[in-house]
């Protein structure tokens, strides 16, 4: 049995007959509970989670309290089960931040678990089908049941969304508009029979309903943007043939290529944020989507049963966002190079831009300037420095060619008397100022006739091109020379503290390493420190109520001067009480 309840939400109940017991889709104000009876319900057992605004969540505090198991999109847990904490974060002051992550929770509540995304999960008495259905929010999940589709705040009703300002994510953009147009259209592969939205009245023709709404969100894209998102024909036409076997898909975020195998399955060379509808970057982990649109297109086109493997040129979420989602819903294997594997399963040891925020498994570690094989293909490992540290150039051929994926290292953009090439080097992700002469050196003996990168055009390549590598390689390295003082222990990243992230409990030792000697480690009042090693140190925590990111730093002294506090970690802090 379905009961509807008008409240701040309309809030679903599904009741098992026999037992009296019901299964809620998202919670309202809780106020309902005092009805239960008139529902024919003894107990709500368990509750899920479309999207985190109020007006979903108001009464999951009461309904935790009675027992009832709270289940949430994993996207936004941060904004459920940890909001306090978003609370004390958020920045508003001069905000240009525009998600409407503030129509959260006032304090955090417990959770029993996330509901990840594609998976198909027993809750209660129900089989329920997850999908990512982003656009009123980032992280907002539609829920497949018996047919039901329980889509929140996707849409209101045939040409109707709910809530304008939540289709603005970032201050002039209508990211969202656009997203929930892709989340409809996808939607319908799954064949719902109804629509049942948070705000609004069942929808029995979803097919009409999401071609209307379709329609009246590209009108006003194409009023306020001046043109039409054309997210749907990505949707539609996500790749574009660079040969037979190798595809680049121009949806993503960062860009990612598919080499296929005549056997139908498929390995992917970095994967990130599939499918955007634009760059939207806010403070928290909710803001940041990894999901899966363009698959359905590379089975539908091309044939392919499986992605079995992915493989990344260096470690930025945009080349890696997608792929523990990848392994939990294909089973795909991650191939690294073992210094981008290190880093990929070992996010916490490093400080470093762009870390996703998860370790990354990797079945395959690949020691640069070795190869592995897959299917009938033959992939070249080769380390790549000067973008990142963590990085390497893959190579293999395909359909007669020789490619080389180099990430995000240069541009590809020169043309002779027109445009520059521009070396993609960011001091922050560990540079050496002979990066790019040695990547040159590296192109010029491998030769490669095709180029492929991950935020421009593939580019063919002419020996014009590599003497133009080479003679930026050595610019690059003559600049830095001339600007930089060759030992500034801040520039070149001599001093760090590892792991730099540390999750401690009160009363017990955990050891860090400083990469020097000469260190006095410096940490918070009523602490312990001892010094096992030159440059290895066991610290204990003491503290009266949990602590997120206190701070330890490395005191240096070099040749008997002080140098100061060089690097710092920091500790967040766990008490058994």
């Amino acid at each position: 049995m379905l009961h509807a309840i008008e409240d701040t939400c309309v809030v679903y109940l599904l009741v098992d007959e026999q037992t009296r017991s019901a299964v809620a889709i998202d919670a309202g104000s809780g106020r309902w509970m005092d009805r239960l009876a008139s529902y024919g319900v003894n107990r709500v057992t368990d509750v899920l989670v479309t999207h985190h605004h109020r007006d979903q969540v108001e009464g999951l505090p009461r309904l935790a309290a009675s027992g009832t198991r709270i289940w949430v999109p994993e996207g936004e847990y941060g904004l459920i089960a940890e909001v306090s904490h978003h609370w004390q974060q958020r920045r508003v002051a001069n905000n240009y931040d525009l998600h409407t992550d503030r129509f959260s929770l006032l304090e955090s509540v417990p959770v029993a678990g996330v509901m990840k995304d594609y998976s198909v999960t027993r809750v209660g008495h129900l089989d329920v089908r997850t999908l990512p259905t982003p656009g009123h929010t980032p992280g907002s999940v539609s829920y497949l049941i018996d047919g039901y589709a329980f889509t929140g705040d996707l849409l209101h009703s045939p040409g109707k969304v709910w809530s304008a300002a939540a289709l603005q994510w970032s201050y002039v953009g209508l990211e969202g508009a656009a997203t929930t147009m892709a989340s409809l259209v996808q939607l319908l592969d799954h064949q719902p029979r109804v629509l049942m939205p948070s705000h609004g009245s069942p929808m029995t023709d979803p097919a009409l309903a999401v071609r209307k709404t379709c329609d009246a969100l590209d009108s006003l894209i194409q009023t306020r943007l001046g043109s039409p998102s054309g997210l749907l024909d990505k949707l539609e036409h996500p790749y574009v043939e660079l040969s037979p076997h190798l595809l680049m898909n121009r949806t993503s975020e960062s860009r990612s290529y598919v080499l296929l195998s005549d056997s139908g399955t498929a390995l992917l060379i970095d994967y990130g944020y599939d499918l955007t509808s634009g760059v939207a970057f806010g403070s928290g982990r909710h803001n940041l989507r990894p999901w899966l649109p363009s698959l359905r297109a590379l089975q539908r086109d091309y044939g392919i049963e499986r992605i079995e493997v992915a493989v990344p040129t260096h470690y930025h979420d945009d080349h890696v966002a997608a792929f523990n989602l990848m392994r939990d819903v294909h089973g795909t294997e991650v191939w690294a190079s073992s210094p981008v594997a290190h880093v990929l399963e070992n996010p916490t040891r490093y400080d470093l831009p762009c870390l996703w925020f998860e370790p990354i498994p990797c079945a395959q570690h690949v020691p640069n300037g070795s190869s592995i094989r897959w299917r009938e293909y033959e992939l070249d490992l080769h380390a790549l420095p000067g973008h990142t540290l963590y990085a390497s150039a893959i190579g293999f051929e395909a359909d007669g060619r020789r490619v080389l994926a180099t990430g995000d290292q240069q541009t590809g953009t020169w043309v002779p008397g027109e445009s520059p090439e521009i070396p993609n080097f960011q001091y922050a992700n560990a540079f050496a100022a002979g990066d790019y002469a040695a990547s040159a050196a590296l192109y010029q003996r491998l030769q490669p006739s095709l180029m492929i990168s991950g935020h421009w055009e593939p580019r063919v390549v002419t020996p014009a091109y590599l003497e133009e590598l080479s003679r930026l390689g050595d610019e690059v390295a003559r600049v830095h020379r001339e600007l930089f003082l060759p030992d500034d222990p801040v520039f070149t990243g001599a001093v760090r503290i590892t792991p730099y992230r540390i999750d401690a409990v009160d009363g017990q030792p955990f050891p860090v390493r400083v990469s020097c000697t000469g260190v006095e480690l410096v940490v918070p009042a009523g602490w312990e420190c001892q010094q096992v090693s030159g440059s290895e140190f066991l610290v204990v925590p003491h503290v009266t109520a949990p602590v997120r990111q206190a701070r330890i730093a490395a005191g240096i002294t070099r040749d008997g001067r002080y140098l100061g506090q060089l690097a710092e970690a920091l500790v967040d802090v766990r008490t058994t009480r």
